[in-house]
């Protein structure tokens, strides 16, 4: 799945052109537009915020206009906090992600256009745009860094694509069969009859109910079953041990 373009509009420090460069990198995104910076490109301050993003930088492309930017893309949406003229769609990130994701898998390219770090967006450039994307932070402290925003952005996209934990973080095995698991609870439940659990015995249906409810919540694995399973006949083995010795005590004061 091909990410989104990022395009700054009148950029307005290198540096922050690096950061923004780094946690596009962080998320996978690796398409950078620039339109007229306003110390010119490239900027060795870039990379020295970039983090050794540096294929991002590497591949940045220059335009003159935020037409010129996005005149091969379909769908483009700018982000601002500010209300403006226009009557466009506003949608948060996250929704504004699911459209973009859904247009690339139809084949159609698309963008993020995000403006200068004081002045923003103009509307003119909001016009050729096809929504806006507004951060949902708190009114008290609408400020927020362009690299900031850009990773908001760039994080949501990300979920989309990649919605799993990072591979370090193995998957489990998966749920034991419901045979496997009908038996551990037949299994405990013998046992917690033997023990006196069920009482009053009317009382064994909803009881056993909740217990496979709570087990069931758990989805063990095969393994998992096993273990749980040998806990039980551990714990049976242990009663059945005290029992004769409580037994044996008795013989002994008789």
């Amino acid at each position: 799945m091909t990410p989104p373009v990022i395009i700054l509009d009148r950029p307005q420090m290198a540096e922050n052109i690096g950061a923004v460069a780094r946690v596009m990198a962080n998320f996978g995104l690796d398409r950078l537009r620039l339109v007229s910076p306003r110390d010119g490109w490239p900027q060795e301050r870039a990379w020295a915020t970039a983090s050794g993003a540096d294929w991002v930088l590497e591949g940045a492309q220059v335009f003159d206009s935020v037409a010129a930017a996005v005149a091969d893309l379909n769908t483009v949406f700018a982000t601002t906090a500010r209300p403006r003229e226009t009557r466009q769609p506003v949608r948060t990130p996250r929704e504004a992600s699911r459209v973009l994701y859904d247009g690339r898998a139809s084949g159609l390219a698309i963008g993020l256009l995000f403006g200068a770090e004081r002045a923003g967006l103009e509307t003119t450039d909001i016009a050729l745009c096809h929504g806006i994307v507004t951060i949902p932070i708190d009114p008290r402290h609408q400020s927020l860094n362009l690299a900031q925003a850009v990773a908001i952005n760039a994080y949501e996209w990300r979920t989309l694509v990649l919605d799993a934990p990072p591979p370090n973080f193995r998957e489990g095995d998966p749920p034991a069969s419901g045979e496997l698991a009908l038996g551990m609870y037949e299994h405990l439940e013998k046992e917690l009859d033997t023990a006196g659990f069920f009482h009053p015995p009317e009382k064994f249906r909803s009881m056993s109910q909740n217990l496979r409810v709570m087990l069931g919540r758990a989805a063990f694995s095969a393994q998992e079953v096993a273990t749980f399973r040998g806990v039980i006949t551990a714990l049976s083995k242990g009663r059945g041990r005290v029992l004769e010795r409580l037994a044996r005590e008795k013989a002994g004061k008789d």
